[in-house]
């Protein structure tokens, strides 16, 4: 079978894996676009050496680092560092039939998941979730058989603590409406004023009561101010350039009206 042929085989997997890593249905219906345009851009240097999954689902994961890098999600050693440090101490366990049980969860499952850092999180959606062999998800990930082997470990490690912390989130929201993403997707439409009233309550109750989205609406407001003002075409234009456009226009609309010599 052809590459172009298969792609449409290929679809319901990446899409999957792309809603896995981002918990944004747009966004991933997005990836999944981007990386079909980009497969058939590149289709010649398909040589069949892995499977059209493995190839496809590399392009994807590519776009997906690219997207996290410019959101600022990239991965950090402090966080999983700080991880496999709990699981040396002897002390440290977790609560396993909890951890079991939100794990069966969807919505819990998925939580946890966000809060893994970028490459663990797509190398244990890889393997665990989408059955890709250690070696496929090295190959997607374009690293070296060791460290698709270590980036799995510790993913799985991360993802046991955060469904363990399941409840601190929880806790911490308690009575507070919307789940944190649900609200942030929200923000912006609310900023532009597109929200029903509903949703706009919604979304205003849980500023009020959540620790950490109130700072990032901050953020967004004094950015969407910001660039207000940088519609105003005197702050980016300086008065002198401004004037000699001025007279340059003016030059050349007494050009167009002069009549040609000998008319």
């Amino acid at each position: 079978m052809s590459l172009d042929a298969s792609l449409a085989d290929e679809v319901p997997g990446l899409l999957r894996y792309a809603r896995a890593i981002t918990r944004d249905p747009h966004r991933a219906e997005d990836l999944v676009q981007a990386t079909l345009v980009r497969a058939l851009e590149r289709r010649e240097s398909f040589r069949g050496d892995a499977a059209p999954a493995t190839w496809l689902h590399r392009i994807l994961h590519n776009l997906a680092v690219d997207a996290a890098r410019r959101d600022r999600e990239e991965p950090s050693d402090a966080v999983a560092d700080a991880v496999e440090r709990s699981w040396r101490d002897d002390a440290y366990t977790v609560d396993a039939a909890s951890v079991v049980e939100r794990a069966e969860t969807a919505e819990e499952l998925r939580d946890a998941l966000v809060h893994l850092p970028f490459i663990y999180r797509a190398a244990v959606v890889l393997h665990d979730a989408e059955g890709m062999t250690v070696a496929q998800v090295a190959e997607i990930q374009g690293v070296g058989l060791p460290a698709a082997k270590q980036r799995l470990r510790r993913g799985r490690m991360m993802l046991v603590s955060e469904l363990a912390r399941g409840h601190e989130r929880r806790e911490a929201l308690a009575g507070v409406p919307l789940r944190c993403w649900v609200a942030r997707r929200q923000v912006s439409d609310y900023l532009d004023g597109e929200l029903p009233r509903g949703q706009r309550v919604a979304v205003e109750r849980h500023l009020e009561g959540c620790p950490t989205c109130p700072l990032l609406y901050t953020a967004l407001v004094g950015t969407h101010a910001a660039l207000g003002v940088v519609r105003d075409p005197d702050s980016v234009v300086p008065p002198s350039t401004a004037a000699r456009i001025q007279r340059l226009v003016g030059d050349g609309e007494r050009v167009r009206r002069t009549p040609p010599v000998g008319n």
